[in-house]
């Protein structure tokens, strides 16, 4: 019985000893530790702060290119200095997108850039519908701004014109009259 109690108090004084040792050494460790982290974030805030601004993606012609994308549908567009002449699918804006909604999707970005009017659209847009269409048109109207004018990009982020919109119409599923409508239910 005395030599578990021995053995007991051995064992605790060792423990002692070893967060001793421990606690003195773990302020050196530390600061060794933030010194390495301070210069990691020194070094990875350089690269950052001399980097030069995006230079604007322009063509020969003075245009600058993106595509959109929305629903189905997939547009691409072209800008250039101009008069604010709209051309979808070789027709003009009021012709293609005959409701002033769509026509409205199409100014918003260039309101928000208050670029209104100086810049000509021509796209060519494929599938999906109007609705659709126009949102792709919007889309790839933006990311031609931030291609022209990369100072316009955080204004056009702010407003939400740079985002994809990932909704797409669910899949029907078998068993079922849609993607969640479900048959008419007859209890007998």
């Amino acid at each position: 019985m005395a030599e578990e109690t021995q053995t007991a108090e051995d064992a605790g004084s060792v423990e002692a000893t070893v967060a001793s040792e421990t606690n003195t050494a773990a302020p050196a460790v530390q600061a060794e530790g933030m010194a390495a982290l301070g210069a990691l974030s020194e070094t990875s805030a350089a690269p950052s702060e001399t980097s030069a601004p995006a230079e604007p993606k322009i063509d020969k012609q003075g245009r600058a290119y993106a595509t959109g994308r929305r629903k189905n549908a997939i547009a691409r567009v072209w800008i250039k200095r101009g008069t604010g002449q709209f051309s979808i699918n070789g027709r003009d804006i009021t012709n293609y997108f005959a409701r002033p909604v769509l026509q409205m999707v199409l100014q918003q970005p260039f309101e928000t850039a208050e670029r209104t009017g100086e810049f000509d659209v021509i796209a060519t847009v494929v599938g999906g519908g109007l609705s659709g269409q126009a949102g792709a048109v919007r889309h790839g109207i933006s990311r031609a701004l931030t291609n022209f004018e990369p100072g316009l990009r955080p204004a056009l982020k702010a407003g939400g014109f740079m985002t994809r919109d990932p909704r797409v119409v669910e899949r029907k599923k078998y068993g079922k009259a849609k993607a969640r409508r479900s048959f008419q239910f007859s209890k007998r």
